[in-house]
């Protein structure tokens, strides 16, 4: 069991449509006041996505940029700006064939408002979120190598943001082994995200742990519970010594029928974690666990 918890915050998300919660932060505001709550309730990690004035999702730099320095004002909490954008706005492309494309050209985006991490999704996709609209999710092996190079340029710790076995073993593991980042490597699993995202699996307590025992040596860990998987996942990661995430990003509810804030999941979070005798890293021992910078 780990004697120091990262938890991180994940606000926004790149999927729920501002109507889905009253409390769910789409403009640099509300995202930096959110974050700055759920900092002093023990997040150390942001993982920050844009959102453009009509509340759909982009990688807009200038955006990214806004919502970073009012993140920065309030906390010195890490911070993680996405690279796979979203299901709307500036992040799809209409292809002839009727299906919908990532727009891969303004992922990169992301990689260019100062973010200490970024996500990085080195594998393609489909993402079936916006009912009844196929959206591909294209990153070849050349793309893959595209964004891991442009993270590594600006001096950009990547999060290696995977869905299945297949994203460790193939995707990452060929990435890490080209140079593209050094140990510590840390792996979000998003689990519970089958139901969006063909070939994305299940939360399940075996699959978890299947996962963990695919990790490269030098590799730390993160769970991303989606849903009502939230609270079942991050507490079997903390009894397995992960790391862990929460936020309306991955689960807008803290009961059934109860709409939850952000900084209420992280308080969640640091309760049960308590009860486990395990510390909440601060933004500054996170750093030191990650291998970042100190600020």
């Amino acid at each position: 069991m780990s004697s120091k918890l990262i938890i991180t915050v994940a606000p926004t998300g790149g999927m729920a449509p501002k109507e889905a919660s009253p409390h769910l932060p789409t403009q640099p505001d509300e995202i930096a006041a959110s974050v700055t709550a759920s900092a002093k309730a023990g997040a150390a990690i942001a993982a920050l996505h844009a959102r453009r004035p009509d509340h759909l999702a982009t990688c807009n730099p200038d955006i990214y940029r806004a919502i970073n320095e009012k993140v920065r004002a309030g906390s010195d909490i890490i911070i993680n700006n996405s690279t796979g954008g979203g299901s709307t706005g500036d992040m799809v492309i209409e292809r002839p064939d009727g299906i919908g494309e990532n727009n891969f050209d303004e992922r990169l985006k992301g990689t260019m408002a100062g973010a200490e991490m970024c996500t990085m999704d080195a594998f393609t996709a489909v993402d079936t979120v916006v009912p009844g609209k196929e959206l591909l999710v294209l990153t070849t092996p050349a793309r893959c190598e595209v964004l891991a190079k442009a993270m590594q340029d600006k001096g950009i710790k990547p999060e290696w943001e995977v869905f299945s076995p297949a994203h460790i073993i193939n995707d990452a593991v060929r990435l890490i082994q080209k140079g593209y980042d050094k140990p510590p490597y840390f792996f979000n699993f998003v689990l519970g995200a089958n139901r969006n995202f063909q070939g994305a699996m299940p939360y399940s307590h075996d699959i978890l742990e299947s996962m963990i025992k695919l990790l490269p040596p030098g590799s730390i860990w993160n769970i991303s519970a989606i849903g009502t998987a939230q609270l079942a996942g991050t507490t079997q990661a903390m009894l397995w010594g992960g790391h862990v995430r929460v936020g309306l990003e991955d689960n807008l509810y803290y009961a059934k029928g109860e709409k939850a804030t952000n900084e209420q999941l992280v308080a969640r979070t640091v309760r049960i974690a308590t009860e486990l005798q395990l510390d909440i890293a601060t933004p500054a021992e996170a750093r030191a666990m990650l291998g970042l910078k100190a600020r």
